[in-house]
């Protein structure tokens, strides 16, 4: 709908412009402030050229009215074109928002250790990454969605020792001084339990096979964090081994050292990240020769260029600020462009439950499992609370909240809402195939207003994506919702002289949540 209005309002000016959004729809539905650009050129009042542009457009068909105030010109759009739009939206739900686009994007996100089962942190990642995904694909993007298990470090050794131990301490009955790092949590036992079953206990009877339950643990690790996502709707088209990059550290290396950006001091390897902003310089080889944590980051993001995408996107936590800069200066190192890498930070989740701070996972030790969380709110009511604000801010949410039926509760509010809607074409009689012909025409400002909010969910979806805020999708149908149940509450539909009208009303209304919630990983309710 936008781009057909910027595309008639540029063919008539022939010049670029804002178009803008009034707060107030009493003053139209987009408006433009072209006329204040033009006074100095034109040396004229913008009031004047406001008044001159408005008639430039006096018998075009997708407006109903083009009228300047105070040097705006504003736009209305015209029933027929509102209504043409709604014909094409509820015949074709399937490409309703959709679009195309030559650009690929790789995006990268939850990429949690696969030393334990995911936690509430994750969570809030991994649906926004999600959402993006879906969203992205939805507007015609080639993009490709990846997980990177970072399983080249010292913490998977630390979960075959900790598998070790627990397997001596509770299937051989064997004292162990436990170490001050290691992991905690049933889950561990239970791990035990299960190599027990699998490879012998025997295989606690000595440390040489602590290596083996690491990479043993490591795999049923990722089976339950890829279980743990697919309980939130969600699945990756790749999982990338930093393990198996290592091999390229050599080639990814030498890269770095043609750019004179390296240096070695007190036997260590640095790299001059500084010189683009970073705090201070970084290390990526030690004193032993070994690679640090930051050389993974670096075999990752030159593996990722090599694949040629023409944007990249990250989804880390917000602990991980501090790396933004290093990772950018590492990439320009490399020789690529840091500036197609753009990093999503997920702020912390606080969690109640009637006031009081959610309890911690038994099994998991110190921190509450996403699985947990599922199992207590459901799916759909996580999905949408994690992207009720923009990532970067922190969540607090009582789990309570999804057992309220009103508006308090967002996701049944929605629900509600597309329920309803099913509910009036039932009592009608009536089938959207019979009144998608329907002309929407004199309609009631409230109507018209509720038509105009539901057709603008390409624009939402575009602004959402474009800003990486899903929140304005989450808003957005909040609003439609509650316009939904306020036009209803007020408007007799069936048996009424615009009954058909008010039906090809709420199909479209009806199209607009149920694509909006499926581009967050939400199935619409039917019924109530």
């Amino acid at each position: 709908m936008k781009k057909r209005v910027i595309k008639t309002i540029f063919d008539e000016l022939q010049r670029d412009f804002v178009l803008e959004k009034p707060k107030d729809l009493s003053f139209g539905h987009y408006a433009t402030p072209i006329a204040f650009s033009l006074a100095k050129e034109l040396k004229q009042s913008p009031m004047l050229i406001a008044e001159e542009i408005c008639k430039k457009f006096e018998n075009n068909p997708i407006f109903k009215e083009v009228s300047s105030l105070k040097g705006y010109v504003n736009f209305r759009l015209s029933e027929d074109f509102l209504n043409e739009y709604a014909t094409y939206a509820i015949k074709n739900e399937n490409e309703f928002a959709k679009d195309t686009r030559d650009e690929s994007i790789l995006l990268e996100y939850v990429s949690a250790n696969p030393t334990g089962p995911l936690h509430i942190g994750h969570a809030r990642g991994a649906v926004i990454g999600d959402s993006l995904y879906r969203i992205g694909k939805h507007l015609g993007y080639d993009i490709t969605s990846e997980y990177y298990i970072n399983d080249a470090g010292n913490q998977i050794y630390l979960l075959g020792l900790s598998i070790y131990l627990a397997g001596r301490e509770n299937i051989l009955h064997v004292e162990v001084t436990w170490p001050d790092e290691f992991y905690r949590g049933e889950y561990i036992v239970d791990l035990a339990q299960e190599a027990s079953e699998e490879l012998g206990s025997d295989v606690f009877k000595d440390e040489s096979n602590i290596e083996l339950l690491s990479s043993w643990g490591k795999e049923k690790m990722i089976e339950l964090i890829k279980s743990n996502l697919a309980d939130l709707g969600i699945e990756f088209e790749n999982f990338v081994s930093e393990k198996s990059l290592y091999d390229k550290w050599e080639d990814s290396f030498i890269k770095l050292q043609k750019s004179d950006k390296t240096y070695v001091k007190d036997g260590k390897t640095w790299i001059r990240s500084s010189d683009l902003g970073d705090e201070k310089d970084r290390v990526v080889v030690r004193e032993d020769g070994r690679a640090t944590y930051l050389a993974g980051d670096i075999i990752y993001h030159d593996n990722k260029y090599q694949r040629n995408f023409d944007r990249y996107i990250n989804i880390w936590g917000a602990d991980h600020h501090g790396y933004i800069a290093r990772v950018k200066a590492a990439i320009n190192f490399l020789g690529y462009d840091e500036t197609k890498l753009e990093v999503i930070l997920a702020q912390m989740v606080s969690l109640l439950k009637g006031g009081e701070p959610y309890k911690m996972s038994k099994r998991a030790g110190n921190f509450i499992l996403m699985s947990d969380v599922v199992n207590d709110v459901g799916s759909d009511a996580l999905r949408f609370v994690f992207l009720s604000k923009k990532s970067d801010t922190h969540l607090e949410f009582d789990v309570d909240m999804f057992k309220q039926e009103d508006s308090s509760n967002p996701i049944f509010y929605i629900n509600y809402a597309h329920a309803r809607i099913n509910q009036v074409f039932a009592k009608s009689g009536k089938t959207i195939d019979e009144i998608v012909h329907v002309k929407l025409e004199n309609l009631s400002e409230e109507a018209a207003n509720l038509l105009y909010t539901a057709l603008l969910l390409p624009e939402v979806l575009e602004d959402s994506f474009h800003s990486y805020q899903v929140q304005k999708l989450t808003e957005y149908l909040k609003n439609l919702a509650a316009l939904l149940h306020k036009f209803y509450n007020e408007n007799r539909v069936v048996g009424e002289v615009n009954e058909e009208k008010y039906l090809k009303l709420f199909a479209m209304v009806g199209v607009s949540l149920r694509v909006g919630l499926s581009l967050i990983g939400i199935k619409a309710k039917e019924k109530m």
